[in-house]
């Protein structure tokens, strides 16, 4: 199954005059350009909570609910997956932004970072929705693994290598796996048990639980 659109993107088409909106949108109006991606995510999320897969989501059908052309569209993203991709990560938690001071620190943000995200797709429907469907499209998984998870994941690492770097975590072992041993316990409750707690204070007492095991050898 494709999530490619059928069809080029007309560079000439700057609104509704080459795609006709609805008559919902067309009661609307068109959205003033400070609004217009919030319109189109408020489309795509209107689509996607009225029960049509992602499969069926088409840029001519999110632009014609959002009331504006598919080249306004089009000069925002570059097609469907990177439009899904923007769409959630407006509707989870932000990137934390490292103090770069203290290691169990940062840690303890980008694992708290986690447990909030974890939170945002319990309570979000929309979330839900689109991560149940999202790992059948390959690019639209690669598309968010690249742009999301990959970032984030370089964060965790590179704290870890700051740590073993400072003396605060031992450094015979592979950075990949230590960062794993930090973030496998929320992944654990987010992902494979998502009926699991996430209480506050969980990303605090994993960091330090994980940092006292792997405290430099004397």
């Amino acid at each position: 199954m494709s999530l490619q659109d059928s069809g080029n993107p007309d560079p000439q088409d700057d609104g509704p005059k080459a795609d006709a909106p609805a008559p919902e949108a067309a009661r609307r109006g068109r959205p003033r350009s400070e609004g217009v991606e919030r319109a189109i995510f408020d489309a795509v999320g209107g689509l996607l909570e009225e029960g049509l897969p992602l499969s069926e989501l088409s840029i001519e059908r999110i632009a014609r609910t959002a009331g504006v052309g598919k080249a306004t569209i089009y000069r925002r993203w570059p097609g469907k997956e990177e439009l899904f991709v923007e769409l959630l990560r407006s509707l989870e938690p932000q990137d934390p932004v490292l103090t770069g001071v203290s290691v169990r620190e940062d840690l303890v943000m980008l694992l708290e970072m986690l447990r909030q995200r974890g939170l945002a797709k319990r309570s979000s429907a929309l979330l839900h929705n689109v991560f149940s469907q999202m790992q059948a499209y390959p690019r639209l998984w690669e598309a968010y693994q690249s742009t999301v998870i990959e970032p984030r994941r370089r964060l965790g690492l590179d704290t870890v290598r700051r740590g073993m770097e400072l003396g605060e975590i031992r450094d015979d072992l592979d950075v990949e796996f230590v960062n794993d041993l930090f973030t496998g316990p929320l992944l654990l409750r987010t992902v494979i048990r998502p009926g699991a707690t996430l209480e506050p204070g969980l990303a605090e007492q994993v960091v330090d639980a994980v940092m006292e095991g792997l405290r430099p050898r004397t």
